[in-house]
């Protein structure tokens, strides 16, 4: 068992070796993109059409940041549910020692109290007492009570070794957790470093993107072309969704669910957000990395990227109904996963652009958008 955990944490920390290069390279060739669409643009900024060329390679260049951001955090996401499981293993086995250790001390001390006796008993010359004549039916007694002792006394020591056996095994077991704790740990500070790396770069993408945006207009056909986009996902979404008779849809929990994350309304459902186009959901203001759940039974039915609303979950429920939950962090589901209410399924962020962390939610029926609030708790 110890050789083969080692193999194990060897090629995982061969696995770790490889793949840091690898990120530091993906990430080295994003920066080199960057710059080369930099001096493109202020060369020739006056060109409209160039500009928009640019911009779209600036979307493709943010896509991968994010994607890379959101790589990053799942990754210290699912490092901290390890630590979590291993500090919580670690405790176990400490109360489980600390049991062993009293009932090793007990166990001890009632094994030396026979011996005790034994050596008393000891003085007894059998010879004696059948030349004294004693009585057959005393003589007995007596060999029965010594016979009776002695089992007690192997059966107290087979116990204490058995005690012992699994003592040792514990305080193994607890060295065992503790350096995979300390592993997991550092692990998780190379992790921090590469987020912040990562969120480096997405900010310097996004600083020259939002230049390309200045004037109102071309903010206006982005956010035309991002809805076109959230609503080709949702049509493609509602044709690939295969009804479950254990998915009852949401009409029966209006006004009875919860909010998928705490947080500050910042945008109502159905207020103005720029020119003709309304807001088909909410914002909600939380900060990065709390948890998103799942606001109802359902299955995932998409988890990527989209235009306009960073790393994207939707999740149907059945009967036409659908959420989705956009500008994440990092998606912890993937399309096709089963989710259960309050499910964390996936982490608060500012993908797609945004500058400031939040989530947005949305509830649809039959591929229109309602009023979330309809639906969940006030």
């Amino acid at each position: 068992m110890s050789t083969l955990r080692w193999s194990k944490a060897g090629i995982l920390a061969g696995f770790l070796v490889l793949s840091l290069p690898l990120q530091a390279a993906d990430l080295e060739r994003r920066q080199s993109e960057l710059k080369a669409i930099q001096a493109q643009i202020s060369q020739q900024q006056s060109a409209l059409k160039s500009t928009g060329k640019q911009r779209e390679r600036l979307i493709a260049l943010l896509k991968q940041d994010e994607k890379a951001i959101a790589d990053a955090a799942g990754a210290i996401n699912r490092t901290q549910g390890e630590s979590a499981k291993v500090s919580t293993k670690l405790q176990q086995l400490k109360q489980r020692s600390e049991q062993l250790e009293r009932l090793k001390q007990s166990q001890q001390q009632s094994l030396s109290k026979q011996l005790a006796s034994a050596y008393l008993a000891g003085s007894h010359d059998y010879s004696k007492m059948l030349l004294n004549q004693q009585s057959p039916a005393t003589i007995e007694r007596m060999l029965a009570y010594y016979q009776y002792l002695n089992k007690a006394r192997i059966k107290a020591i087979d116990q204490l070794k058995l005690t012992l056996d699994e003592l040792q095994q514990v305080r193994s077991q607890q060295l065992d957790e503790q350096s995979r704790l300390e592993r997991l740990i550092v692990e998780q500070k190379d992790q921090a470093k590469r987020l912040g790396a990562e969120q480096s770069q997405r900010q310097l993408t996004l600083n020259e993107l939002q230049k390309t945006l200045s004037e109102r207009g071309a903010e206006l056909e982005q956010l035309q072309i991002e809805e076109a986009s959230l609503k080709r996902v949702v049509e493609e979404a509602l044709r690939a969704a295969k009804e479950s008779p254990s998915m009852k849809g949401l009409a029966s929990q209006r006004g009875k669910l919860g909010w998928p994350t705490k947080g500050a309304l910042n945008v109502s459902y159905g207020s103005t957000r720029s020119g003709q186009i309304k807001w088909k959901g909410v914002m909600l203001a939380a900060p990065e990395g709390q948890n998103v759940f799942a606001i109802a039974p359902g299955k995932v039915i998409f988890a990527d990227w989209l235009r306009g609303f960073g790393m994207v979950m939707v999740v149907d429920h059945g009967e036409g109904y659908m959420s989705l939950y956009g500008h994440a962090q990092a998606l912890l589901k993937e399309a096709g996963d089963t989710v259960q209410t309050g499910d964390a399924i996936a982490l608060v962020g500012r993908s797609g652009g945004q500058t400031e962390p939040g989530l947005y939610f949305e509830i649809r029926h039959k591929g229109q958008a309602v009023d979330p609030a309809g639906y969940c708790r006030r």
